[in-house]
């Protein structure tokens, strides 16, 4: 488990928030990771686009990290959040780059009408993935017990999955609350519109935990919406990935 800090720095935050919500995700999926070394791992491949490892610590090296994850296989990944490693010569290639995010809390607003609610219930959930996939199927990556571990799957109000299909959810977001701070990932719009799921997103959030900063990672457009909305760049970040076995 990440142990929690409600007086972390933004990064700090960011990347221990983050590494709570992967490592929630493998655990919903009966796969536990450990931390040592700066480095928290997982000895068993983990669920499809989480990583094996990822870094606590700047000061991490390989040897912290490549003896605690399956390289039995290519596929491996590795969450190198300070962008310091290099993996390269255990067969690694840098798959992105990214920047950690921080917003802090900002003042008390009145909530708007017709905002973002979390989703409630299995069936929900399904649906949720589904859409966030944007081809109308859900893997099953996203399990009930996450919404038990303090998850919340975030989606406009009053949508109903059924009758809006084949897009149930118009946009979502995942909100995990952790380190002191809320960590949003997996947002997305249906029309593309990042500057109205951004708006919607963090008012909720703003909603759901008053006074409680908001981090995560983005690039790209992403970032350059969320850059739009409040958020900071506060350090790199590159994920690898294992191609060599």
């Amino acid at each position: 488990m990440i142990t929690d800090s409600h007086t972390a720095p933004p990064l700090t935050a960011a990347v221990r928030n983050n590494a709570a919500w992967c490592d929630a995700v493998c655990r919903s999926h009966g796969v536990g990771g450990t931390v040592e070394g700066g480095v928290w791992a997982s000895a068993l491949r983990t669920p499809p686009l989480y990583p094996d490892a990822v870094t606590l610590s700047p000061t991490a090296t390989p040897d912290d990290v490549l003896p605690r994850i399956d390289l039995s296989s290519p596929g491996a990944s590795v969450k190198d959040s300070f962008g310091t490693l290099d993996l390269s010569a255990a067969g690694f290639e840098v798959l992105f780059e990214a920047q950690w995010i921080h917003r802090p809390a900002p003042e008390p607003a009145p909530p708007r009408a017709g905002g973002w609610e979390p989703v409630v219930g299995a069936e929900r959930l399904l649906a949720w993935e589904a859409a966030w996939s944007g081809d109308g199927e859900s893997e099953g990556l996203f399990r009930p017990a996450l919404l038990d571990d303090g998850a919340v799957f975030l989606a406009p109000a009053g949508t109903d999955p059924v009758t809006a299909a084949p897009h149930p959810f118009p946009a979502g977001a995942i909100a995990y609350p952790g380190a002191g701070a809320i960590g949003v990932s997996n947002l997305f719009a249906a029309d593309d519109d990042l500057d109205a799921a951004w708006r919607s997103c963090l008012e909720a959030a703003d909603r759901l935990w008053p006074g409680v900063p908001v981090v995560g990672y983005e690039h790209g457009d992403d970032l350059a919406a969320a850059l739009r909305h409040g958020f900071e760049p506060v350090g790199p970040l590159r994920v690898w990935l294992r191609t060599d076995g």
